[in-house]
């Protein structure tokens, strides 16, 4: 069996795992310590009938894992799709918990889905999909215990029903059960772009490091959901030279800098990047290749391999997706010398906000997008600081660095709440 077949055989846990246990070697963790710290405090599975459109009755199975509690109650997006599994939610669930503790947040991890295909599901069916689960999970959801969030092919809306369900049946609005509401419902500004605006921070404090000037600098950008264009008209806007793009169907180059203003106005009219006048179409595969100083992986997993790492041309790898490298190519990465900012770090802007939203639904005080933006700015600039400061105390790449740093704060806390028994 091939490297590269072992990669795209790797889950999501796998991955975690793998990158996990080096991490917890190089900390000298105890045995049972680094097994605890690795395992999920609670898998939950629930059926969800649901009477469809047609008269039929379909039922759907749903996921909540519950990582951790060790810091504070569990946070973590909900996903609507075929091919969720147990599995994925389960390293899903792991992520969170270490990239709460990189933002220094006080969350653990959390991750739900439901098998079902949105596409194919009317609004009503979704809704009452939705309403089940809630009432299925309620008992191990709330403020003080795990707060929902939206992910893959849930949104606003997804949440807003969510938050009804659970009000519905504690008999009060209680606004903060979960966060990505729509603003009239207890959401907070500067959501939308807080991902996004969580790769450009960490980007800049990168440029800091290597001296080097936003204008001079090239960018290309693999993904252009929400994260990818958030982060790309963020960027452009700040002064950064955008020379690529790309989605699932295609993408643009273009060396002397890509209009980013008008190809959002293109993607919102044709929801793709192909076809767009203002540069050279080239393959998706393609764009991950070219020269540039700063690469940022926005779409899926495991789109930087062992089989392409090496061609990989960017100094600087912001990984504003989770999990968009897998291990072996990581060790690739750090021997040709790129500067990789992990998912855990990267992309952590997201969580950061959904604390910022709970904060601000428990105390009933809503802030500016001023206020919002300075206090995500000082979390990211934080974190970055505190993973590259662990990756050159302990002479490992910065991934290995944020999960080093991660599970060392989880465990100081284990440690000072002791076991109960």
């Amino acid at each position: 069996m091939s490297i590269e077949k072992k990669e795209n055989e790797l889950s999501v846990y796998e991955s975690m795992a793998a990158r996990y246990d080096v991490a917890a070697r190089k900390l000298g963790l105890d045995e049972g310590l680094s097994t605890y710290l690795r395992t999920p405090n609670r898998e939950i599975i629930v059926h969800i009938p649901v009477d469809m459109d047609d008269g039929t009755m379909k039922v759907f199975d749903g996921f909540r894992v519950q990582h951790s509690i060790a810091r504070g109650p569990c946070k973590g997006g909900l996903r609507y799709a075929p091919n969720v599994t147990l599995d994925e939610i389960r390293g899903l669930a792991a992520e969170m918990t270490w990239k709460c503790a990189v933002a220094n947040i006080p969350f653990g991890g959390a991750k739900g889905g439901i098998i079902c295909d949105p596409s194919k599901l009317s609004n009503g069916e979704l809704e009452r999909i939705t309403r089940r689960y809630t009432a299925e999970i309620l008992d191990y959801i709330g403020p003080d215990r795990d707060v929902p969030a939206p992910d893959m092919n849930t949104n606003e809306q997804t949440m807003a029903w969510i938050m009804d369900t659970y009000s519905m049946h504690t008999r009060h609005t209680e606004t903060a059960c979960v966060t990505g509401k729509p603003l009239d419902l207890g959401g907070s500004l500067g959501r939308r772009e807080a991902t996004g605006r969580g790769c450009m921070i960490t980007a800049d404090e990168a440029l800091k490091r290597f001296g080097w000037k936003k204008e001079s600098t090239r960018v290309i950008v693999q993904g252009f959901g929400n994260v990818g264009s958030q982060a790309a008209r963020l960027m452009y806007e700040s002064g950064y030279k955008i020379i690529g793009v790309a989605d699932i169907s295609g993408a643009v180059f273009n060396s002397s800098g890509v209009d980013i203003a008008r190809l959002v106005e293109y993607v919102e009219k044709h929801k793709t990047v192909q076809g767009f006048d203002g540069g050279e179409s080239i393959g998706v595969q393609e764009i991950l290749e070219q020269e540039c100083e700063i690469l940022l992986p926005a779409a899926t997993e495991s789109v930087i391999t062992s089989k392409n790492a090496h061609k990989v041309r960017a100094k600087i790898l912001v990984e504003g997706a989770n999990s968009p490298t897998t291990p072996p190519a990581d060790d690739i990465l750090f021997e040709r010398g790129v500067f990789v900012i992990p998912d855990i770090l990267a992309n952590a802007g997201g969580v950061s906000v959904s604390y910022f939203e709970w904060v601000q639904d428990r105390q009933g005080y809503f802030w500016t997008e001023a206020v919002f933006n300075e206090r995500l700015k000082q979390i990211m600039v934080s974190a970055f600081d505190g993973v590259v400061a662990f990756g050159e105390k302990h002479k490992v790449n910065n991934r290995i660095a944020a999960y080093m740093l991660a599970i060392d704060r989880v465990a100081f806390c284990l440690k000072l709440r002791g076991i109960y028994a």
